[in-house]
């Protein structure tokens, strides 16, 4: 007996044979556990002063900061593709900028006329309005500092972030989002904005925003890359160390308790662990954050050759969406919302 009357009397016994399902196109569409769609989408936006044209982020292929007039252009289209919310973050002159942001409690202020730009613009879609002080503070950390400088302070910080979401939510954003990691800053925020008659701004609460390595094209994005680490301070003394599991969610939790609407993890392709882990904690929608690096990464291996980029692209969203996800904040939410419109 020859080698190939072997193989075709060879045969299986098998009760169940998986690749049934995966056999052809259309059975493996019939059986897809994950899809991603343009209602997942949050698209980040970056907003500057001025009339000039829109501004390159070197580190961000095809991001742009744009001035009121082009953010607000960009914003319709969104909407026109389906696109349902966007994520606001000014990047202000730095003239504007001192040691306590007092910048973004101007009630005209670069972030607040944008906000009304876009509700102007496109009254449907939801504006997410960034609750943080390193654009508007010197040494770009997310808060007030000691006399020191060498630590960031907790209740003096949440006092300045309560009086930004109210005047966020008085210039029309549907959603509030605290990104600085102080502590109580949810439960502060949210007496704050219902003291104010604001019972209907939602809070999305970056609930497990980690010291990570991926933010840096974001900083130059919004100009506070000063604060990546210095010799007094980094931002491992408020962000979640990228070791601690168990810390993430027990902070998430503690957003929920405190009135949080919605919960985030930042960033979201290295930390899926913690996408479902959070999905299993809450009952919440979670959101994850796909942020400037990993946006920036798959630009940058695509463009040597190393990676197909749309298939590495979509591939990146789907694995956040199939770990649990609600929703995905990622710079690439454009030209997906163009290409699921076919």
């Amino acid at each position: 007996m020859n080698d190939s009357d072997n193989q075709e009397d060879f045969k299986l016994d098998l009760a169940r044979r998986p690749r049934r399902l995966r056999r052809t196109a259309a059975v493996r569409s019939l059986v897809e556990e994950t899809r991603l769609t343009v209602d997942d989408l949050i698209a980040p936006l970056f907003a500057i002063d001025g009339d000039g044209e829109k501004e390159a982020v070197g580190s961000m292929p095809g991001v742009f900061r744009r001035n009121l007039k082009d953010l607000a252009l960009e914003c319709r289209e969104l909407w026109d593709l389906g696109v349902k919310a966007v994520a606001l973050f000014p990047s202000i002159d730095p003239s504007l900028k001192d040691a306590v942001g007092n910048e973004a409690n101007n009630p005209d202020n670069l972030g607040l006329r944008a906000i009304k730009a876009i509700k102007d613009a496109a009254p449907g879609l939801l504006v997410m309005a960034d609750v943080a002080l390193d654009p508007y503070t010197t040494h770009g950390h997310d808060g007030v500092l000691n006399e020191a400088g060498d630590y960031v302070l907790n209740d003096e910080t949440v006092e300045r972030l309560c009086a930004m979401s109210v005047l966020q939510a008085e210039a029309g954003a549907d959603i509030v989002a605290p990104s600085d990691m102080m502590d109580g800053r949810i439960g502060a925020i949210r007496e704050f904005l219902d003291d104010a008659g604001f019972d209907d701004t939602a809070i999305m609460a970056y609930s497990a925003k980690f010291a990570s390595a991926y933010y840096g094209p974001f900083r130059e994005a919004v100009g506070s890359a000063s604060a990546a680490g210095t010799s007094l301070l980094d931002k491992k003394t408020y962000q979640l160390n990228p070791a601690n599991r168990r810390e993430a969610i027990a902070d998430a939790l503690l957003d929920e308790e405190e009135g949080a609407d919605f919960v985030m993890v930042k960033p979201a392709g290295p930390y899926l662990d913690i996408v479902r882990e959070l999905r299993n904690a809450t009952s919440l929608p979670v959101a994850a954050y796909q942020v400037s690096g990993e946006y920036a990464q798959i630009h940058a291996a695509s463009q040597l050759g190393w990676l197909d980029y749309e298939k590495s692209r979509d591939e990146s969203l789907l694995a956040i969406k199939r770990a649990g996800a609600d929703m995905i904040l990622s710079y690439f939410s454009r030209e997906v919302a163009e290409g699921l419109r076919g």
